[in-house]
């Protein structure tokens, strides 16, 4: 039986790091929530989501037309998810709870569940993550595809370096009508047992609810076009969705540097829990302004990992200070200069482990 995973106390390389990023913002004045930059972030993608679905709903557009807002909404929510709700969940957007927590219901119009994610990711994700059997997040699609080694082998997975990409589209459906629903009635998320209150399986269907009437029955009602191009629509919202999601939450933790530690059998770990951070979590585009305001600073898994309560906002700042402690202590600091480059890197995983599946060719003689 799996045990509970506990780690050794704080490191010394993690209690040199969090008193120089508080020094940092002692130093500068700043806080660690968001700022004037940050609000203004959140005004944006938050009009760019609201004005696609209300020009969509509006139906006074055509409907090649509505398939273009309809990709571009998916593409905004997956904005609104990584810069708005992402933060507020973690409870990092604001110093104020109720900020937080009303920012955070913007990820039930996404199709997603903020209590689940908040349990599954801020939880069960941050403490174990790429841990086979404890991080939940490693299981991208059952028996699909292959990315550490205590993954079951499916001869299918010989061609998912060729599949897997247009398969992230779909996780944004998977969330929508599958995995929050399956969660809920999980006895553990990956080795924590949980107990759900009550009210949390009505919210779930309460928010869902919402969900379908505002995105299926309501466009289905309004709108004049045929059952089938709504459905074309509808899917290619959530294609852009999760395809745009898949892609930054891989590039994190499924690259060539990053460990894929087994559980030790005593159930307390060799490392520290932050000195697993460094080896399991990675980087791209570190230097891109651009990659930072769209992807809400999730291109710097790293900063987040180690300091989930800071807002994104300043990653780029306290960034330089975590690296310099790393390198100091001799502990690696994964990032690659780009974003096509940790995809190619991603790549090289995908197909190295879909070589150890291929059958081996018998010749004669």
């Amino acid at each position: 039986m799996t045990k509970r995973l506990k780690f050794p106390p704080k490191s010394a390389f993690f209690t040199t790091v969090r008193q120089r990023v508080d020094a940092h913002f002692a130093q500068t004045g700043k806080h660690r929530h968001a700022n004037f930059a940050m609000w203004a972030k959140t005004f944006l993608f938050l009009s760019g989501f609201v004005g696609c679905y209300i020009l969509i709903i509006s139906s006074i557009l055509p409907p090649s037309a509505m398939l273009m807002f309809a990709l571009l909404l998916g593409v905004f929510s997956a904005f609104v998810g990584f810069n708005i709700c992402h933060d507020a969940i973690h409870g990092s957007f604001s110093a104020n709870k109720h900020i937080n927590k009303g920012l955070s219901m913007v990820f039930n119009l996404l199709g997603a569940s903020p209590y689940i994610w908040n349990i599954s990711h801020n939880g069960v994700h941050h403490t174990f993550t790429n841990i086979p059997g404890h991080d939940e997040d490693l299981v991208i699609a059952p028996g699909l595809i292959r990315i550490e080694d205590s993954d079951p082998k499916r001869k299918i997975q010989r061609f998912q370096h060729w599949y897997a990409f247009p398969l992230y589209g779909f996780a944004s459906l998977s969330w929508a009508f599958r995995k929050d629903f399956v969660k809920i009635f999980q006895k553990k998320i990956g080795q924590v047992s949980i107990k759900h209150p009550a009210t949390e399986y009505l919210n779930l269907f309460a928010s869902k609810g919402l969900y379908y009437f505002l995105f299926i029955v309501l466009p289905l009602l309004v709108l004049d076009i045929t059952w089938w191009q709504f459905a074309i629509g509808f899917v290619a919202m959530h294609l852009a969705q999760g395809l745009t999601m898949g892609l930054v939450f891989q590039l994190a933790h499924v690259v060539e540097e990053t460990h894929f530690p087994d559980a030790h059998p005593t159930g307390t770990m060799e490392e520290a829990w932050a000195e697993y951070q460094l080896r399991t979590t990675a980087n791209f585009s570190s230097d891109c302004r651009i990659a930072a305001f769209f992807l809400g600073g999730l291109n710097r898994q790293i900063e987040h990992h180690l300091f989930p309560k800071i807002c994104h906002i300043h990653y780029a700042e306290i960034g330089k200070i975590l690296k310099q402690t790393a390198q100091e202590y001799g502990l690696p600091y994964i990032e690659s200069p780009t974003f096509f480059s940790a995809m190619r890197s991603h790549y090289r995983v995908l197909k190295k482990y879909a070589s150890e599946v291929t059958p081996m060719r018998i010749t004669s003689g």
